[in-house]
């Protein structure tokens, strides 16, 4: 798939929160809550613009039983796709809208993700460094199978600097 980096769209959190509430009536009491999450949760972020949701489940098994469903809505099923307890969606083909991630309350992927949010959040010069990084990649690279693993050093090495960060607000 091609790289497709934008500026940051101030319609990308009323995106997430359509497809939360879309999802919530395929997925009903299953769904505890919904969270958006990866480069177009944080403002100034450049970004491919595809809605990074999380959807937290009580039960990541159960998530399975909607596979054909949501193949008839037109998501692409995606399985664990690498991170094991996790179940993906895909929606909207090759111009992708949305990457629909599902774990179960306790699945440790879910504070990893939601802590280096919050980090990109509060740390804006942060922010316009990623953004750099991703525009020199995007520049470098045309799909997506060669600009992800690109990216893959940087993101370690700032997700470090979050749980740092995080660790020392608990001490707080």
């Amino acid at each position: 798939m091609k790289v497709r980096l934008t500026d940051y769209s101030v319609d990308w959190p009323q995106m997430f929160q359509i497809e939360a509430e879309f999802l919530k009536t395929i997925f009903g009491d299953e769904i505890i809550k919904c969270e958006h999450f990866g480069s177009t949760s944080v403002y100034g972020m450049k970004a491919k613009p595809v809605i990074d949701m999380m959807c937290i489940v009580k039960s990541i098994e159960k998530v399975d039983l909607f596979n054909k469903r949501m193949e008839y809505l037109g998501y692409d099923v995606a399985g664990e796709w690498g991170i094991t307890g996790r179940r993906l969606f895909r929606k909207g083909g090759e111009n992708r809208t949305h990457h629909i991630h599902f774990y179960q309350f306790d699945n440790p992927e879910i504070e990893r993700h939601l802590i280096f949010r919050d980090y990109l959040r509060n740390h804006p010069q942060e922010v316009a460094e990623y953004s750099r990084f991703k525009e020199e990649l995007a520049q470098r690279y045309e799909t997506t199978s060669d600009y992800s693993p690109a990216k893959k050093k940087f993101v370690s090495e700032m997700e470090q600097k979050a749980l740092s960060w995080f660790s020392e607000r608990l001490k707080m």
